[in-house]
């Protein structure tokens, strides 16, 4: 009896039928798991990179404005941003700045900003430390996005906002125009901002061209 079972158990050891689905058992939930980690992180970066892609085409349109930017125009501006991210349901977030830059004081004003979806309202504060070193009286775009991302597969990630930043100088004119904050009710121009100043100052209507020109962009000649 004995001899028996040392002889059967001799055999089982030796036997190698089933040796492959046993390790397929074993190694397919594995592979499927490294495949799913895999798949979402390259998705990540790759939203990450049309999101910045987005952003720069953005930015470059409005350097390249002359004309005043309305509201019509971010709207616009928003819908283009979420067809080419794609943002869908989930809904993204974008906020247009134009700031300058005073010598003096070594610091930045903004002179207008823009918010569309879920970006909310910022401060300068938040980036004023990411802006480049500029000349007195230089102007900058700043387009910043959001965009709700939520992995296809549960590996260890979980939802996030994927933000993208970007700074132009307008190409065309000193500065693109537009109005303060909508987010603060009354939306004050650059020009009703110069006409002020003018008027205060006792200016003459060739200064007052000139000061709309280099500071809003708008040729009033």
């Amino acid at each position: 009896m004995t001899r028996s079972l040392t002889q059967w158990f001799r055999g089982f050891a030796r036997e190698t039928r089933g040796d492959i689905t046993t390790e397929a058992i074993i190694v397919l939930p594995v592979l499927l798991w490294l495949f799913g980690v895999g798949w979402v992180y390259f998705d990540v970066f790759r939203q990450q990179s049309v999101n910045q892609k987005a952003n720069y085409a953005i930015s470059d349109m409005l350097s390249r404005q002359t004309d005043r930017i309305e509201a019509p125009f971010v709207d616009s501006t928003f819908s283009l941003f979420n067809v080419l991210t794609r943002s869908g349901a989930t809904g993204g977030g974008l906020r247009l700045t134009m700031v300058s830059y005073d010598q003096d004081t070594d610091s930045w004003t903004e002179e207008w900003s823009h918010v569309r979806g879920n970006a909310g309202t910022g401060d300068l504060s938040d980036f004023s430390d990411r802006l480049p070193t500029v000349h007195d009286g230089d102007h900058l775009i700043v387009v910043e996005s959001w965009d709700h991302y939520a992995p296809v597969f549960k590996v260890g990630l979980d939802a996030f906002d994927i933000t993208t930043f970007s700074f132009t100088r307008p190409r065309y004119t000193p500065q693109v125009a537009g109005g303060r904050s909508e987010s603060a009710g009354e939306i004050v121009t650059c020009e009703q901002r110069v006409q002020d100043y003018a008027s205060a100052n006792t200016l003459t209507s060739d200064e007052v061209a000139a000061m709309l020109w280099s500071e809003c962009g708008t040729d009033n000649s």
